[in-house]
């Protein structure tokens, strides 16, 4: 159960509000730091990773005693002070050399984490790429090849793929995308896995996309490496508890008509309702009152008796 907090005046009341869940959320915002020991490797990816993510990211250049697999106290207090959900921490240790840390909040408490080891012997920086870039704030097309990202249960491959969709997705408040703004692919690969002692590694690759002609009605498509190019090595993970899981899955019933009892609409889209109503007496139905219905008028017809001068006229008139 997650912890309510009381706002104490109109400031405090204003800023919960600004946090509070909406219906549109904001875009989410990533925080790149990192920590005591960073081998100049990893700061590199680190500044690449924020030059992608721009202009929703935010960095840190000093140094920050942090150890978020033992205590994630420090990420959780950035992560509020800053309001970004989703944390990329870069450390490197003897044990754990080269290492970037993605970690997601929710309700600036710790929702999942994931660990990635960068190999420096393939890793190239994006300033070691000559050419064009693309432009600041674009949204990509994103493709994740291998089956390791599609298993059923939940493992290391599927959390990367979650976790970097959310890193590299921007703003996705819009489900309207302008096709000239499609300009870069992110992809990532991973190999198939061939034993369960041995782990495939993934692969990050950015290309440049570029259109030329082609004397048809459709453009000539090419693709032409940007960088980062970046190959890592699955680590320790931190699954999300069920139940904030399924409290942060939660999405806002917004345009979806609540179902009335009897109440329907027909094929020409009138609207049709029953009615359930009790047994009626009719006897006691009231209906309009007419002279020539009246019931004393009957009895005086059925009270009259036929005189002999009447039977006379009678004989007479059948003569």
């Amino acid at each position: 159960m997650l912890r309510q907090i009381k706002p104490r005046n109109a400031r405090s009341k204003r800023a919960l509000e600004k946090k509070a869940p909406k219906v549109v959320e904001n875009p989410k915002t990533a925080l790149f730091l990192r920590g005591t020991t960073c081998s100049q490797v990893v700061q590199d990816a680190l500044t690449d990773l924020y030059s992608l993510r721009q202009p929703l990211a935010k960095k840190f250049t000093k140094k920050n005693a942090i150890h978020p697999f033992e205590d994630p106290a420090s990420l959780e207090f950035f992560s509020e002070k800053n309001d970004t959900s989703i944390l990329v921490f870069g450390s490197s240790s003897k044990k754990r050399p080269h290492t970037l840390t993605l970690a997601r909040t929710f309700a600036s408490k710790i929702l999942d984490m994931l660990e990635l080891h960068l190999d420096p012997e393939s890793y190239r920086r994006i300033a070691q790429f000559k050419g064009r870039k693309f432009a600041v704030g674009l949204r990509p097309m994103m493709l994740f090849s291998g089956t390791a990202f599609e298993s059923p249960v939940a493992n290391e491959y599927t959390m990367a793929k979650s976790m970097l969709i959310d890193l590299f997705r921007g703003d996705s408040s819009s489900d309207k995308i302008d096709v000239e703004g499609l300009q870069y692919i992110v992809s990532v690969s991973a190999e198939e896995p061939v034993g369960e002692a041995v782990k495939p590694a993934i692969h990050l690759r950015i290309y440049l996309i570029s259109t030329k002609r082609s004397g048809q009605r459709l453009p000539r498509v090419e693709v032409e490496e940007m960088g980062p190019r970046m190959d890592f090595r699955v680590g320790r993970m931190q699954e999300p508890e069920e139940a904030v899981l399924k409290e942060a899955m939660k999405t806002a019933k917004v345009g979806e008509e609540k179902t009335k009892k009897n109440v329907s609409t027909d094929t020409m889209g009138d609207k049709l309702g029953r009615i359930h109503l009790g047994r009626q007496d009719l006897s006691e139905l009231q209906t309009r009152k007419m002279k020539g219905l009246k019931r004393s008028r009957d009895l005086e017809d059925e009270g009259v008796v036929n005189t002999p001068a009447d039977e006379d006229a009678m004989k007479r008139q059948k003569k």
